[in-house]
């Protein structure tokens, strides 16, 4: 069970919309090595880890992820709060916004929605290990 205080540990205090930047922000919520993605691979990874130690790290780095998106998350949506017609059209956000409005949906930057499928949990501890290295030197 996880503990969770109502607050971020980092507030975003965004105060001016940017569009462009949210359309790039927005992979590291939903895209291939984003926080989605890390958090999920974590949390499933651990199960099948030899040691309680493996487990519990990978359970605290599973959480941590988890916090990472609720950041990332309230970073876009300040970045596209209230954005006029002409913003959205001008920043090419306009296919994103069609669909989800300002909702914070899990996609890359090129709109693709989240798919598993880009992460691994083999069962075997160095392959997942190795794939959590990879994935976490992908991130930005």
């Amino acid at each position: 069970m996880f503990v969770y205080e109502k607050r971020l540990q980092y507030p975003v205090r965004i105060k001016q919309t940017n569009p462009q930047l949210a359309k790039i922000i927005i992979t590291q919520y939903g895209g291939p090595d984003g926080e989605l993605g890390a958090s999920l691979r974590y949390l499933s990874q651990r199960f099948t880890m030899p040691y309680p130690e493996l487990q519990a790290t990978l359970t605290d780095i599973g959480t941590e992820e988890l916090g990472h998106l609720e950041m990332i998350g309230a970073i876009v949506f300040q970045l596209t709060k209230d954005l006029t017609e002409d913003e959205i059209k001008k920043a090419g956000f306009d296919s994103y916004f069609v669909d989800h409005t300002t909702g914070i949906y899990p996609a890359a930057a090129n709109g693709m929605p989240y798919n598993a499928a880009s992460m691994q949990v083999k069962g075997d501890p160095i392959t997942d290990l190795h794939e959590d290295m990879a994935a976490d030197e992908n991130a930005f």
